[in-house]
């Protein structure tokens, strides 16, 4: 143990992994023996970071021996064009590891929580007496059932909802910037499971200086999470002005922003597109990070500004995001549902 971490951590011995595949696959194989998963997952970002060890993702042999994490997700995208053609499908296998251990994690709440926000959006409190919806009515109000009656007496009747005549719309805004990987894994495998939610019409965006609509890719997140390439500079205004013209119907759309709002144009323009797409009715949600890990460095001045304009800068867990959509879709203030989950504003 003291061995494999003075390899890693010992700055006057950072040569112990050495250029050769045989230390490095070593050291690779001793951290699973010695440490927990967590801890090796923790080691293998330490040695990303410290030693710039990028190059063990860039040959199959080494990669199929790292513990697959979001954080090895992140490097792999970060590296992008720069895998050799040998180590794609390799990287595409943990990439996959990593998104299917996400979605376990995630699918079941998002999806209830969706499609029940959009149910209770559609029920009918109020029903003419051929809407009433009898079986759900009953099984609603089984706590007023009267012995001597022999009856229920309802004390609310609960109708079949009128159905939309549109979706509701979430579009979510990826920055590509480096700081924000993990970020970027989540958000592409959330969008992946709302888009399988026929009753939600879901847009995925990702943007640096540039902006790529990945929408064509949701059913496959692994070939959207693919369709990224971290680490370039940022236009927020641009990003902001394209999912714009993916808005038909204000009202119904929620936009979430997810980006360190460190502006690399300029910020009258973003805030311009901003005061736009509040002013059509909008639902503008901004989250610093999509991650475990808290909120990253960020432009206090921006969310300073943002939150003038009403619209908070936070950081959302994984595990929190399906009761954020769920507030979005109900139309909850993003404040009151900040309130109710203990979630503090980054400005």
């Amino acid at each position: 143990m003291d061995r494999v971490l003075e390899a890693l951590y010992d700055s006057d011995r950072r040569g112990n992994l050495g250029p050769s595949s045989p230390n490095i696959n070593r050291w690779l194989g001793d951290i699973r023996t010695y440490f927990p998963t967590s801890v090796v997952q923790l080691m293998q970002k330490d040695a990303l970071e410290r030693l710039g060890m990028e190059r063990m993702l860039l040959e199959p042999e080494l990669l199929e021996s790292v513990t697959p994490d979001v954080h090895l997700v992140g490097a792999l995208l970060t590296l992008g064009k720069m895998l050799p053609d040998k180590t794609r499908e390799t990287a595409r296998m943990v990439v996959r590891k990593v998104v299917e251990q996400i979605e376990i994690r995630m699918r079941f709440p998002l999806e209830q929580a969706i499609r029940g926000s959009l149910n209770r959006a559609e029920r009918n409190f109020r029903p003419r007496p051929h809407e009433i919806n009898w079986p759900h009515t009953v099984r609603t109000n089984l706590r007023y059932y009267q012995p001597e009656l022999n009856t229920i007496i309802p004390h609310r009747l609960i109708g079949y909802g009128h159905k939309r005549r549109q979706l509701k719309h979430v579009i979510l805004l990826i920055d590509q910037s480096g700081s924000m990987a993990s970020s970027v894994v989540y958000a592409g495998v959330a969008a992946s499971v709302m888009a399988s939610i026929r009753s939600l019409r879901t847009h995925i965006v990702a943007f640096d200086t540039s902006v790529v609509d990945l929408s064509e890719h949701l059913d496959d997140p692994v070939d959207l999470l693919f369709g990224i390439q971290l680490g370039g500079g940022t236009d927020i205004a641009k990003a902001l002005k394209y999912a714009a013209g993916l808005v038909q119907i204000p009202k119904e759309t929620t936009l979430l922003l997810i980006s360190d709002l460190f502006e690399g144009g300029k910020e009258q323009d973003m805030l311009a597109q901003v005061d736009h797409l509040k002013a059509a009715g909008v639902n503008f949600i901004s989250l610093l990070a999509l991650n475990d890990e808290g909120a990253p460095a960020f432009d206090r001045n921006i969310a300073e500004k943002l939150a003038i304009r009403g619209i908070p800068a936070f950081a959302c867990t994984p595990d929190l995001f399906p009761g954020l959509i769920s507030a979005a879709l109900n139309e909850e203030a993003v404040g009151d549902w900040m309130g109710r989950n203990g979630i503090s504003s980054k400005n």
